[in-house]
């Protein structure tokens, strides 16, 4: 992505961060936050490797086509896992960042230099307007809440207060990515 190195690293370092938490909740004893929490795995690395400055490294042209291709079939994947649950249209959103994203980058000259037209472009300011709900709202929902008396110790997968600090994280690595547009 554009911007600053120092920046790039730090949003490299959180979604690495991100995506290997997610690994560990992959061992959660509920299928369905195991599937969750794969998603969110991928999301997290793939978020790492776009974010990775360009003075650094430069992918190879065919590099971010690969990233569509595999973020569009993640997103074909949240769509028909959204029928059993609405919760999966937010993976559904990341993923179609993402497959926007790379697009943008395939069709930028140098894949450095952004759009270099006026303003923000409409996909981008929605994309901006989605992901701030978002991060705002989970936000919120990281607020404490009183224990529930004789509740057994989650293991590392299946604590949602960390469930939600790792949605919070990609949402603002989504942000600070989509900035950079």
């Amino acid at each position: 992505m554009h911007g600053p190195a120092s920046s790039g690293w730090l949003l490299v370092a959180l979604c690495a961060a991100t995506g290997a938490y997610c690994l560990l909740r992959m061992r959660s004893s509920v299928e369905e936050q195991r599937r969750a929490a794969g998603g969110e795995a991928l999301m997290g690395f793939g978020m790492a490797a776009m974010a990775v400055p360009a003075a650094v490294f430069t992918p190879p042209d065919w590099a971010w086509t690969a990233y569509a291709v595999l973020f569009a079939a993640t997103g074909l994947r949240a769509l028909w896992a959204a029928r059993t649950g609405r919760h999966h249209l937010h993976h559904l959103v990341g993923a179609g960042a993402m497959v926007y994203m790379s697009a943008v980058m395939a069709g930028s000259p140098a894949h450095g230099h952004g759009h270099g037209g006026s303003g923000v472009p409409l996909l981008t300011g929605a994309l901006l307007l989605y992901f701030t709900g978002y991060v705002l709202l989970t936000g919120v929902r990281l607020v404490p809440v009183a224990a529930v008396a004789g509740a057994a110790p989650a293991g590392w997968g299946d604590r949602p207060e960390l469930a939600r600090a790792c949605r919070l994280s990609m949402g603002i690595a989504m942000l600070a990515m989509l900035l950079t547009m």
